[in-house]
């Protein structure tokens, strides 16, 4: 459940799925009382969905704000090189840096550059919300279970 909450901030460790996993555990521990079937799928389905966003949402935001493809794909990249170079603010800069290169090498100006390196910092960060917000409702449902 901890880990879980850790790996919303820090990139490299996959936050919602472990938080998934420590309501497995608890119902695993109990035979399967605190959560049904029901609850446990939708958590799953869930805990998925978040994942994918993770990763889509700084790029659609950025197209949305008229991105080109050079500044999509080398926010991409830049997100995935950011995790293992700079643990864990790595996700943020490298989506921030890779926008705003790409932009830069698409022809955009300096201001447009640092728009769409903006725009992808900030879809980075309401991931990072709604990762946390899945982490502290398991937490309490898992506190809420275990006592």
């Amino acid at each position: 459940m901890l880990a879980g909450f850790v790996g919303c901030i820090i990139p490299v460790i996959p936050g919602p799925p472990l938080s998934y996993l420590a309501l497995i555990a608890l119902s695993f521990a109990r035979d399967w009382e605190p959560f049904g079937a029901v609850f446990l799928s939708v958590m799953a389905g869930l805990a998925i969905i978040i994942m994918i966003l993770d990763y889509l949402i700084p790029v659609i935001g950025a197209s949305r704000y008229g991105a080109s493809k050079p500044g999509i794909y080398l926010s991409i990249a830049g997100m995935v090189l950011g995790v293992f170079l700079f643990p864990p603010w790595g996700i943020f800069i490298g989506g921030f840096i890779g926008g705003f290169v790409g932009e830069i090498l698409a022809g955009s100006k300096g201001k447009e550059a640092l728009k769409i390196g903006w725009v992808i910092f900030m879809g980075n960060v309401a991931t990072v919300g709604i990762k946390l917000s899945f982490a502290l409702v398991v937490i309490y449902l898992y506190v809420k279970e275990l006592f």
